[in-house]
């Protein structure tokens, strides 16, 4: 008996495709599709939580000092003349950032290996290039999905049935973090 179902796709194909349902699962905590595909990305998604739990507080913080540009009312930088050139005024600022350990940059890597990288656009700049975020989905797994399920032993992912699909009749369900 196999480890997995084919899908009806080639290795790359398929693997492409359930990194992507796993990106969105956690990116937006719900997504629709066949009972199948929510089987074997539920085995994708749920060792990723149990990482993202065990490396949740394996990090130090750090003061850093960082060079600012200063800005002016219209967030363009300030510049002043020195020795006949415009140079930029930078400020220095203190800053707290949390450094990872080993164990949790490896956890980091792990999961950026399985998940894409996601793009967000702010509804304001909708079909605008300008204002886009990248978001930091291990981030987000270490800083909201985990603290949820620190006192579960598994079980993250919950698959509710809808029902057939129209065209093909294909069981449709909603797979979502519980």
């Amino acid at each position: 008996m196999a480890g997995y179902r084919k899908l009806g796709r080639t290795s790359d194909q398929r693997n492409a495709m359930l990194r992507s349902l796993a990106t969105a699962l956690i990116n937006n905590g719900r997504i629709r599709t066949t009972e199948t595909r929510a089987k074997e990305v539920r085995k994708i998604v749920e060792p990723l939580i149990t990482l993202a739990v065990k490396e949740k507080d394996n990090f130090e913080e750090v003061t850093v000092t960082a060079k600012v540009a200063r800005k002016d009312k219209d967030g363009k930088r300030i510049k002043e003349v020195v020795d006949g050139k415009k140079v930029t005024v930078y400020d220095e600022i203190q800053k707290t950032i949390k450094k990872d350990t080993a164990s949790r940059l490896a956890a980091r890597r792990k999961m950026l290996s399985v998940l894409y990288p996601v793009t967000q656009i702010p509804e304001e700049s909708a079909g605008k290039k300008r204002n886009t975020q990248k978001v930091d989905l291990p981030a987000k797994l270490f800083d909201e999905i985990a603290p949820k399920y620190v006192d579960r032993k598994g079980g993250y992912t919950r698959i509710v049935k809808i029902g057939p699909r129209k065209g093909d009749g294909a069981m449709e369900v909603f797979i979502e973090l519980v």
